[in-house]
């Protein structure tokens, strides 16, 4: 019997052709890893297979975590935190270069990325992230410009991350098996990015502004934010009869930019 918890959104991989194929998009060997969510360790023991330098899991469950600290208690070469990683100082542990693994629980995908998103340290420690979201939740952070899937997350996760869709996972991968089909996306930080942005929280709030009237025009959100000397700007740029999803992505960073220097 699979031990497992709705609360936490605990659906374990078990499939170990997937596992291998997870494990196989980045040279493990000698790499400090990290793995958020590790569960019964099914990735967690191939991870090991191929001989990484150091290997941290957190595991928010505390069973599981006690389970994983007796499976490895004699590796010298394993960290295991009992933590929430929503709440933990995930950027204080990390080690150059490290690459991070993730089945992510599907309730709060969204909201790890982003907190990986706003290390303060960038470019970050992490050298590549190979995260498994809800196909759907994939979908919409790799939205591309003048897409239906195209969106908030879209626009703020490619603001710091090349990201490139790997593989769909079936739900029969899992135990217990999920409703949805899973995606494994490959995510790299970027060196430099657009327009440089002070801080990426007004990015998210100038998006949560825009698109909460995605079907209206976006005079009405700019009159919002921006007083008159800096509406003025921005207008010479953007068309106000424009929907939220008309404007791409780099709009939306110097539209940013714009607000941080008008305060």
């Amino acid at each position: 019997m699979t031990y497992s918890k709705k609360s936490l959104g605990q659906n374990f991989l078990i499939d170990l052709n997937i596992i291998k194929k997870i494990t196989n998009q980045v040279n493990i060997k000698n790499k400090n890893i990290l793995e958020i969510g590790p569960g019964k360790g099914a990735l967690t023991n191939l991870i090991l297979k191929n001989k990484p330098k150091f290997l941290t899991l957190i595991e928010k469950d505390r069973l599981l975590s006690e389970e994983l600290k007796f499976k490895y208690k004699k590796n010298k070469f394993i960290k295991i935190y009992n933590q929430d990683v929503l709440k933990f100082d995930l950027e204080k542990i990390l080690k150059k270069n490290t690459i991070i693994f993730g089945n992510l629980p599907y309730n709060i995908s969204s909201q790890i990325l982003i907190k990986i998103l706003k290390f303060k340290l960038w470019p970050p420690k992490y050298s590549s992230l190979i995260f498994m979201f809800q196909k759907e939740m994939a979908d919409r952070i790799i939205g591309k410009f003048k897409t239906s899937k195209y969106g908030r997350l879209s626009i703020i996760a490619n603001y710091k991350l090349n990201i490139f869709n790997k593989f769909d996972v079936s739900p029969n991968c899992f135990s217990p098996k999920p409703k949805i089909t899973s995606t494994v996306l490959f995510l790299k930080p970027k060196k430099k990015t657009y327009n440089t942005i002070k801080n990426i929280d007004n990015l998210e709030k100038i998006t949560l502004a825009f698109f909460s009237n995605k079907r209206k025009m976006i005079n009405k959100s700019i009159n919002k934010i921006f007083k008159n000397n800096n509406k003025i700007n921005l207008l010479k740029s953007i068309n106000i009869k424009s929907r939220p999803s008309d404007l791409s992505p780099e709009n939306y960073y110097e539209i940013t930019k714009l607000f941080e220097n008008s305060q």
